[in-house]
């Protein structure tokens, strides 16, 4: 057999093996039609979203209605290097447990992750918030009422928003939150908003 001939086999048995291997440790995963349908898939959108950001040097700012309260914050919270501490704390404020009057840092990567989700459906309006930070006395309050309040809730951790987006179908919002991957997103169709957090990347 010539060394041509050996070399050639060899490297077929090869990349039979990979592939193999490939179909053992490929987890079958599902694709909503709409997610495939918004082009949402073409790239890491996150990763992308804020590497032109930081480029451009652009400002992020987010507008908020809160449900309950009425109030409304429209507000500059990073520019384009940094975030802004004043503007954070109006909008820890804000987003604070209107019930209690209690305060708690919001995670910057949740306020990210609303301004690339705003972005990428290209609304303009206000997100209307259902919920942000819980303390335990709310959490625990709530969870009493409804078994869909987690014991461990991260809304307790600043980490958590419920929200709709006007003019957005919450459908859309949703299936473009999940391919944000940058954590959980739960759907309540019934009470028509979406659940937004940065723990692990799951949805429901």
């Amino acid at each position: 057999m010539g060394r041509n001939n050996y070399l050639n086999k060899y490297n077929h048995r090869a990349m039979l093996k990979q592939t193999d291997s490939l179909k053992n440790n490929t987890k079958p995963i599902q694709i909503s039609r709409r997610i495939v349908s918004l082009g949402i898939l073409t790239l890491p959108f996150t990763a992308n979203a804020f590497a032109n950001s930081a480029r451009r040097k652009t400002q992020r700012e987010l507008s908020f209605y809160h449900t309950h309260t009425g109030d409304r914050l429209s507000i500059v919270y990073h520019d384009g290097e940094s975030h802004i501490s004043p503007a954070l704390h109006k909008i820890n404020q804000f987003l604070g447990d209107f019930r209690t009057g209690e305060i708690h840092d919001i995670d910057t990567r949740l306020l990210d992750a609303l301004y690339l989700l705003q972005q990428k459906t290209g609304a303009e309006n206000n997100y209307e918030v259902i919920s942000g930070y819980r303390s335990p006395k709310t959490n625990a309050k709530l969870r009493s009422k409804s078994g869909g309040v987690a014991k461990r809730s991260l809304h307790m951790q600043g980490k958590a928003i419920d929200i709709r987006l006007k003019g957005v179908n919450t459908n859309t919002l949703r299936d473009t939150a999940i391919a944000l991957k940058i954590g959980g997103v739960g759907y309540y169709r019934r009470s028509d908003f979406i659940h937004l957090d940065t723990g692990r990347v799951r949805y429901w």
